[in-house]
């Protein structure tokens, strides 16, 4: 018997102006992301990238003081291939992350700080299809997101935020998790993709410690990217699962 083909991708709404990116660790928006990025900077449109953590776990043969720096650095590099002028580090300890109030609340402030049309995150669903396990800080960072950008519009829940001088925010209109596998919507990245391809590669300290078929960007980044992009009906893409706000 046939498989059934899978249902063919919408193309994402780009009729905005501001996104903001919320994910785990550097190099999360790299692996997929940043193509479409490249895209959206491309068209004038503004992304900021915010990293719970500084990746500090993330190098078996480097210890996290001196790790946590270095892939800082790298992501800042990784951000500026793709017109990513503006990287933040809220600092959360990497590997043990835990969904909770303090997570939605350094979340909501950094919604409320850049006031963004979109937000964008990492997929947070148990897997990425089939047997593949997603990681603990991907899926307490996806589902912190989506609760945060709620909290970022009610001046009631961490009152605190306004004390500080951070406004309610309601502006957001959509969430976008990327490369999840209940993805419905995908952005063609075909006239990106080598600039994604070159924004992985200046992780080069991970990439070297990976080791591994993710290690290689151009390698991986094709096969994911053209998965999507045939749903699509383009060379290259990526996908994303979208949850309307309003």
């Amino acid at each position: 018997m046939n498989e059934q083909a899978p249902e063919p991708f919408e193309p994402v709404d780009e009729d905005w102006g501001t996104a903001l990116a919320v994910v785990a660790h550097p190099d999360d928006m790299e692996y997929g992301g940043a193509a479409a990025v490249a895209r959206w900077t491309g068209q004038g449109k503004k992304v900021v990238y915010v990293m719970v953590t500084s990746g500090e776990a993330g190098i078996d043969s480097m210890g996290p003081e001196e790790c946590g720096p270095l892939r800082e650095a790298e992501q800042i590099a990784s951000a500026a291939v793709v017109g990513v002028d503006t990287v933040e580090f809220l600092g959360h300890p990497d590997g043990v992350l835990e969904y909770g109030l303090p997570l939605r609340r350094d979340i909501a402030r950094a919604v409320r700080r850049h006031r963004p049309d979109i937000v964008i995150t990492s997929n947070f669903r148990e897997t990425y299809g089939g047997t593949m396990l997603n990681q603990a800080d991907h899926v307490a960072v996806g589902r912190a997101t989506l609760d945060a950008v709620r909290d970022a519009g009610n001046r009631w829940v961490f009152r605190e935020l306004a004390e500080e001088g951070y406004e309610p925010w309601n502006g957001v209109r959509q969430v976008w998790a990327a490369a999840s596998p209940e993805a419905r919507h995908a952005v063609d990245t075909t006239d990106t993709f080598d600039l994604g391809v070159a924004s992985l590669r200046e992780h080069k300290a991970y990439l070297a410690g990976l080791g591994g078929p993710m290690a290689d960007p151009r390698e991986f980044l094709e096969g994911f990217g053209r998965g999507a992009g045939s749903r699509l009906g383009v060379r290259f893409a990526v996908p994303f699962e979208v949850f309307p706000l309003r």
